[in-house]
C-alpha cells in the first residue's frame, strides 16, 4: 500500500487547509488511518485518526475544535481540515495506516505517506 499526502502550503495564522490523503493498492474501507506531524527539532506527534466504522474518529487535545478527519472511500482518500491555524501548527504532516495498537503512537503504523509541509506564519 502506498500512501501520498498533498495540500501543505503556506498560510497566515486564522487561516484554513486541507490536506488530502491518497492511498493506493489496497482500499482503504476497512482500515484505521491517521495523521501525524513532526516540526524541526521535535518529535513525531499525533494529530488525528479515524477508523473505518462510522463515527470513530480521535484528536490531539492541540487540534481538537479545529481539524477535522474524515474519509473519502470513493476517492479512497483520508483528510484533514485545519481550521484556525496557529503558528505552533507549522509542521511535516504525514498519513499512515494503522497496522495494529494504540492509535496515538506512531509505532502503531505500518505505512506511511512521505509528508507535506504546512507553515503557518503569525
Amino acid at each position: 500500500v502506498q500512501l501520498q499526502a498533498s495540500g501543505g502550503g503556506l498560510v497566515q495564522a486564522g487561516d484554513s487547509l486541507r490536506l488530502s490523503c491518497e492511498v493506493s493498492g489496497r482500499t482503504i474501507s476497512r482500515y484505521d488511518l491517521g495523521w501525524f506531524r513532526q516540526a524541526p527539532g521535535k518529535e513525531r506527534e499525533f494529530v488525528a485518526a479515524i477508523g473505518w466504522r462510522p463515527g470513530s474518529a480521535v484528536y490531539a487535545d492541540s487540534v481538537k475544535g479545529r481539524f477535522t478527519v474524515s474519509r473519502d472511500n470513493g476517492k479512497n482518500a483520508v483528510i484533514l481540515q485545519m481550521s484556525m491555524l496557529k503558528f505552533e501548527d507549522t509542521a511535516v504532516y504525514y498519513c499512515a495506516r494503522v497496522g495494529g495498537g494504540s492509535w496515538y503512537l506512531a509505532s502503531s503504523y505500518d505505512s506511511w505517506g512521505q509528508g507535506t509541509q504546512v507553515t503557518v506564519s503569525s
